[in-house]
Order: C-alpha cells, then structure tokens, then sequence
C-alpha cells in the first residue's frame, strides 16, 4: 500500500509502499478515504523538538481519518465489513484506576495513533474494535475525517454550562472555530472569537461568533462594551496556547468564570493567582475526547441540526490529492484558513 512514511529521525515524510497491515482477532482493517491534517503532523514532518522527544521513526503517522471498513479479526463483534467510520486516536491500556472506572481518556499508558504506533496516512490503517466509531446517515467523508478535532472542540465546549451564557473564545483556529458553533448550537448568549488572522476570524463569524476581536489592534475589553456587558464572561475556552491569552482571559472573566484550556503552551504563563482565587475562577485542562461521551455527543448534535452540520464542513477551506499532500501541509502550516483535508481515492489512476 502508498503512505506517507517517516522513514527516519529527521524532517521531511515521503509517500511510499510499506506492508498492508492486517487485523488481528479483536481489531478492525479500514480502507482510508480521507483525512485531516493536524498540528501534530506538522511537528512530525518538520522534526521539531517536540517530535524528535516524543517520536520514534520509522512510522506512519496521521490520526484524523474518515474510511470503509473492508476486514475484520474472528473476535470482533459489533463492527461489520462496508460500514463508514473513523476512528478514536487513542488506545488504551483497558487495566489502570481511571480504564477501569470509564474514564478512558484518562489512561495512564494511552498509545496515540500515528504517534506511538502507525497512524492514517495510508491507504489501509488497524485499530481496535473498541476504537473504531460507526457514522449514521448524513455525515459525508470530508466531515468524518474531522471528527477527531470536532470531538476536542465538544469536549471543550461541553465542559461547562452554556445555556444563556457569555463566552470566549481565544484562537480561531479550527478547534476554536467549531467550538464557537457547538457553542452556538447550545444557546450561549454572545459568542466572541480572538485571533491576530483576518480571514480565520471571517470564518469565526461564519461558525455564530456575535463579534470577533483581532488582538493585534484591538482588545477584548472593547468588545465587552460593544455588546453592553458589565460583568465579563461567564465562560472561556483558551484554544490558541499563546502566552498572552490566558492572562487576558482571566483579566475578562466575571467572578465565578470558567475557563476550558485546550491550547497545549510552547511557553510558561504568568497569570494573577490572585485573582483566580478572590475570583473563584475555575480552570479545567482538557485533552482529547472523552471516550466515548464525546462521540456520542457530536454524531447527537449533528443529526439534529442541519445548520451545525453546514457550519462544520465550512470549517474544511482546502482539499487535495493524497499525491499532493506536500501542498496540504503548507495549507495547513500557513495558519490563515481552516482544516485541510487529504483525497486517498484513486491513487493509482
């Protein structure tokens, strides 16, 4: 089969033939018809310090996936040959104190998909039964193949009461950009998106934001005067990992705020502890998915709301060949659009 293939410890990826990999008695073989480009990958491909610490080549790396089932082990159960899925990235142990109390995304000994072991950019991928997540009717390829960060931004965005609130969102990246229409399909009552991108912010409008706030010019006090707050946001969600958001947050939070922090730092943040204690603001880390509350929350919201469904696939702004997957990661690196989609049909016409 063609994949995409880290052959070594050093940057670059190559689209090249490796083994098929075959299923084993309680695993699931996928035929891959799309996926997403994340920000892991492009750690990955360019070898920066992250991936050279936390990779080993060779590999195949990708998690973000949408494809058919085309073979199953003698053990699997539920999963049946033909059907359209993708897949949950992380594999865990099924033995340690919060696996076995359902707190699955918690596991101590979790494995990434195309991190820790081979991942989707290929032509066929392996993953447990248990992974393995089946898709009603009405979600298409493209959007399938996001429903990996689609599940970040609903486990950030559902971890907090929205109804009637006021949010935050800093960072229109894709995360932040579905986030802030989970948000809207919840009931929040304003919705604003920071970011320093013109055209991501243009999308955030797009995704329900009531205003978005380029913080290169502007600041989100301002915004809170536009919309006639007095008493500042009842909830955040720090999507971007830049060191100066989660400070200007908390500065604009009411007493009693709630902070949902996905946004990994590359940077130490000085925050005023302070006031998050006088304040009682609570900051929650996320990470992931919840297994599988998550997954059943975004397959719910979707066959429920034709606009959310519209909403999310807009989020997809760049779709190429498998073949020119060099062209979707430099999409995906400019960080001015939304996520970036890979085609792995017909490769050898």
């Amino acid at each position: 089969m063609l994949a995409l293939f880290k052959a070594s410890n050093a940057p670059g990826l190559e689209l090249t033939e490796r083994p098929e990999p075959k299923a084993g008695d309680h695993e699931v073989k996928i035929r891959v018809l799309r996926t997403g480009i994340c920000g892991t990958d492009l750690h990955i491909e360019s070898w920066d310090p992250w991936a050279a610490s936390n990779i080993k080549a060779p590999m195949i790396p990708g998690h973000e996936f949408y494809g058919e089932v085309v073979g199953v082990g003698s053990q699997v159960r539920d999963v049946k040959v033909g059907a359209r899925v993708s897949g949950e990235g992380h594999i865990v142990c099924g033995t340690c104190r919060n696996c076995r109390a359902g707190r699955r995304h918690m596991c101590i000994r979790a494995s990434g998909l195309g991190v820790n072991r081979d991942g989707a950019f290929a032509e066929y991928i392996v993953i447990p039964e248990s992974n393995v997540w089946v898709h009603g009717a009405g979600v298409d390829a493209d959007l399938g193949a996001i429903f990996d960060p689609f599940g970040n931004a609903t486990h950030t965005a559902l971890s907090f009461p929205l109804v009637g609130e006021d949010v935050l969102i800093t960072g229109a990246g894709p995360i932040g950009l579905m986030a802030a229409a989970i948000a809207r399909h919840v009931g929040a009552r304003f919705i604003v998106v920071t970011d320093v991108s013109a055209p991501r912010l243009a999308l955030a409008e797009r995704m329900g934001a009531d205003l978005t706030v380029n913080v290169s010019n502007s600041r989100i006090s301002e915004a809170q005067k536009t919309l006639g707050m007095h008493e500042g946001f009842d909830v955040g969600f720090e999507m971007s990992g830049d060191s100066s958001a989660l400070p200007e947050m908390i500065n604009n939070l009411n007493h009693g705020g709630r902070v949902a922090m996905l946004g990994l730092p590359t940077k130490s943040i000085d925050v005023d502890w302070a006031k998050i204690v006088t304040h009682m603001i609570t900051i929650k880390g996320i990470y992931g998915r919840e297994m599988y509350e998550s997954w059943v929350a975004m397959s719910a919201m979707l066959q429920s709301n034709s606009w959310l469904r519209d909403a999310l696939s807009s989020v997809i702004t760049d779709r190429f060949p498998a073949r020119q997957w060099q062209k979707g990661f430099d999409a995906a690196r400019a960080g001015t659009g939304g996520k970036v989609v890979l085609n792995w049909e017909n490769l050898h016409v």
